[in-house]
């Protein structure tokens, strides 16, 4: 897959959680919040207003340090096909 297929692919996945009406469960936000974070090379610290919150942000950002923005790109695109996919 070439990087412009992947960033089209990421992009159309980012849309289809944007566009989805119910709630995630809380582990699955936490996985796509740490994988659009690295996917975009987003370093900001996590801004919520309860510490808790910010703690498990940043737990999940160490989990996934060491791969690639296209590793997390990728990883992105296979939780939400997975979820969709199992959902029903």
């Amino acid at each position: 897959m070439t990087s412009k297929d992947l960033d089209k692919e990421f992009q159309e996945a980012v849309n289809r959680v944007n566009e989805h009406t119910e709630p995630f469960p809380a582990d699955f936000l936490l996985r796509l919040y740490a994988y659009y974070k690295k996917a975009t090379n987003n370093y900001s610290r996590p801004g919520s207003k309860k510490p808790i919150i910010n703690a498990f942000k940043t737990n999940a950002l160490f989990q996934i340090k060491d791969i690639t923005p296209d590793e997390a790109k990728t990883a992105y695109i296979e939780l939400v096909n997975n979820y969709f996919l199992y959902r029903k």
